[in-house]
């Protein structure tokens, strides 16, 4: 998965920003709709050395690959600042374009300006775009990871079974994984997406990710209670673990497809909007919904429920005794 930002170039000809947007690549180039500006800080820098850095970093800022153009750096009326315009080859939302800033940002200027008391920046919408995806996808493992824990240890301490929260931890990932692959499918590699309106092949928006992350986990974690509910609860009173897992399906399949097929209806019936990524939000939770209802609740959940058996609602010893009882189905106040 590439996170990145659309640009104006995805949306249909039809609209005025896409049809600017072809009229600047036609007449400067693509990159011309994301130009990069150069900002040196040589505030710090004695006046007699200033002349010098200059020099230095616009011979490093010459030639660079990718690169379609480069304006001379001029100093700011006070002269503590340098700045100059630099145009990529490539549109700014393409995979060259966010190597050249990260290749700016992390190698050109820093060494141009290496041994001085100057700094070097990249500034512009496109560099600011780089940075933020930059910020989202560091964070992304760690938000998905302290969610799948604190689901695991919900789950664990409502339960009380070591493997069935790690299963349900693991398996409800099955349909996220399965919806980004979908998302990249259409709108990374170009399958299909000219049939729902997007323009040639688009990187995924940097938050779309976690949006969809934070949706479809609460959506399967609410089936995933939902069919084990009913199964621990037989589990009580049978002591049967694959009886008890056929009869919680008997009872909860029919209302899982029911509730998935109106959320994966409702989450299509966005498609339609012209916007790509409300498009790529809605594909991604459509198929989301259908995958985990199906594939993952009424196959995956019930056949390593019933192979794993009375193991699933093992916990260790030690483990039982620091967990807290919690009494979700108010069996203790009488409750049947």
């Amino acid at each position: 998965m590439r996170l990145g930002h659309i640009g104006d170039g995805a949306d249909p000809t039809s609209f005025t920003d896409r049809r600017a947007y072809d009229l600047m690549s036609q007449a400067f180039g693509p990159g011309s709709n994301g130009p990069l500006t150069i900002v040196v800080d040589q505030s710090r820098v004695p006046d007699a050395d200033r002349s010098a850095l200059a020099q230095t970093v616009t011979k490093a800022l010459t030639g660079l690959p990718d690169t379609a153009s480069v304006s001379p750096l001029k100093p700011t009326s006070d002269g503590q600042v340098l700045a100059a315009t630099l145009i990529p080859k490539a549109a700014p939302q393409t995979a060259t374009t966010t190597d050249l800033v990260n290749h700016l940002t992390g190698d050109v200027l820093p060494q141009a300006v290496s041994g001085t008391a100057a700094h070097g920046y990249v500034t512009g919408s496109t560099a600011t775009q780089v940075d933020f995806v930059d910020v989202l996808s560091s964070r992304l493992p760690l938000i998905i990871g302290a969610v799948v824990a604190l689901a695991f240890l919900i789950i664990l301490i409502v339960f009380r079974g070591l493997l069935v929260a790690v299963k349900a931890a693991l398996l409800n990932l099955v349909s996220i994984a399965a919806s980004y692959g979908v998302v990249v499918a259409v709108f990374q590699w170009g399958w299909g997406g000219p049939a729902l309106g997007v323009s040639g092949k688009v990187p995924i928006e940097s938050y779309v990710p976690m949006m969809m992350f934070a949706i479809v986990f609460g959506l399967s974690m609410d089936y995933e209670i939902f069919l084990l509910s009913r199964v621990h609860e037989r589990w009580l009173r049978t002591g049967n673990a694959g009886e008890s897992v056929a009869h919680a399906l008997e009872i909860t399949a029919r209302v899982i497809t029911c509730a998935a097929l109106i959320m994966a209806t409702v989450f299509a019936a966005f498609l339609l909007s012209e916007n790509i990524v409300v498009k790529m939000l809605a594909l991604g939770l459509a198929v989301s919904v259908l995958v985990d209802a199906t594939v993952v609740r009424l196959l995956l959940v019930p056949a390593v429920m019933t192979l794993l058996g009375r193991r699933a609602w093992w916990t260790p010893g030690w483990l039982g005794r620091i967990l807290p009882h919690v009494d979700v189905e108010g069996e203790g106040e009488g409750g049947g």
